[in-house]
């Protein structure tokens, strides 16, 4: 039976078939699902922000575009998934606030998708869909069975890819 494995912010876990990846919450945040379709083994990271670079403690390697992605890939890897298998759906990064401005450290969430989408590419992952941006929230639940994404949003209903 399948079990719902919950991520949460700032967090990553990998799972077997047919255990579900769950996170909730994504508003500036991207959520990046990871696959690997022959032994199906799955794996979520909730992206806080892009980059460790400039940050002060770098102790949660969940939090950041840079090393999260890296550390789901590792944590795959020891259940039996093969990184060159890999492929990726990703979904979140919404701008959530309106601050007038629009200096590059208020657009997080855009800042957030592009990292993602240059770690996925440096690491050579295909993304196979992406629901990045707009101004709502979303809820993703991601079957390792198959490989499809579930995402809920308040305004826009819910939808599977």
């Amino acid at each position: 039976m399948a079990r719902v494995v919950q991520v949460g912010m700032a967090d990553y876990k990998a799972a077997v078939c047919p255990n579900i990846l769950m996170t909730a919450g994504l508003g500036s945040c991207v959520g990046v699902c990871l696959w690997d379709p022959a032994t199906r083994i799955g794996g979520l990271a909730h992206i806080m922000l892009p980059s460790s670079v400039q940050a002060r403690r770098t102790d949660n390697k969940g939090k950041f575009a840079d090393t999260a992605i890296l550390a789901v890939i590792q944590e795959m890897s020891r259940l039996g998934a093969n990184p060159a298998r890999l492929v990726a759906k990703i979904a979140g990064g919404a701008q959530m606030f309106n601050f007038g401005g629009t200096t590059d450290i208020m657009r997080i969430g855009d800042r957030n998708a592009q990292a993602v989408q240059q770690v996925l590419k440096n690491e050579k992952i295909k993304i196979l869909f992406s629901d990045i941006g707009g101004s709502h929230g979303r809820t993703i639940y991601f079957m390792t069975e198959n490989g499809k994404l579930t995402i809920r949003t308040i305004e826009h209903g819910e939808r599977v890819v």
